[in-house]
């Protein structure tokens, strides 16, 4: 297994790159966060990777950061995600953003990724909820405290229950006073919305 290539960047074709490893060219496939972040040809770069075999070649894989390749491998663990549509959530997604509209329940986050229709958007939201919180405690910590507390969340699911968008609820639920019941927050939340 091939976990991480050091090399010299030798040439850059989105969303391919070649680097160079003592003579040895290495193709690699990177998400478009990752190749922004590169640096120019010619230049040192060291990168993450995930090697996959299949019966038409082997394909290796290159991320930035060792959160894109944990997010990549759930990814590909969902029934129906190949590596090419993992690539495209994650060129249209950073990771923090992935895992809020995880959390969120967000399909429409993922609709307007390229490729990602809403059945795929729901497959992902059912089978990564609790996954990808576990494979990435930092980020998953980092979106819980962006997050409102279990009450407002109950809160927020009724708000969406009742035909409100993510974000409509989301602000509407971070404007309510700590402490508040579910039902008083939803009465107030309601009527902030209703004023807005």
């Amino acid at each position: 297994m091939i976990g991480r290539i050091t090399g010299r960047l030798a040439e850059k074709n989105p969303p391919q790159i070649l680097v160079d490893v003592n003579g040895v060219g290495y193709e690699l496939e990177v998400p478009m966060s990752t190749f922004y972040g590169l640096p120019a040809t010619g230049q040192a770069v060291s990168l993450s990777t995930h090697l996959a075999v299949r019966e038409d070649g082997h394909f290796l894989y290159g991320f930035a950061t060792e959160d894109e390749r944990t997010a990549f491998r759930q990814l590909l663990k969902v029934a129906g995600i190949g590596a090419r549509t993992a690539l495209a959530v994650l060129s249209g997604l950073s990771v923090a953003d992935l895992a809020q509209a995880i959390a969120l329940q967000e399909s429409g986050r993922l609709v307007k990724i390229p490729g990602i229709g809403k059945k795929t958007a729901e497959r992902l939201l059912l089978e990564l909820r609790d996954k990808l919180a576990k494979a990435l405690p930092a980020v998953a910590g980092s979106v819980a405290a962006s997050l409102p507390g279990d009450d407002r969340s109950d809160i927020m699911n009724a708000l969406l229950a009742l035909g409100y968008n993510e974000k409509e609820a989301l602000g509407a639920t971070k404007a309510l006073p700590e402490g508040v019941s579910v039902s008083d927050g939803i009465r107030q939340a309601l009527k902030g919305l209703s004023k807005a």
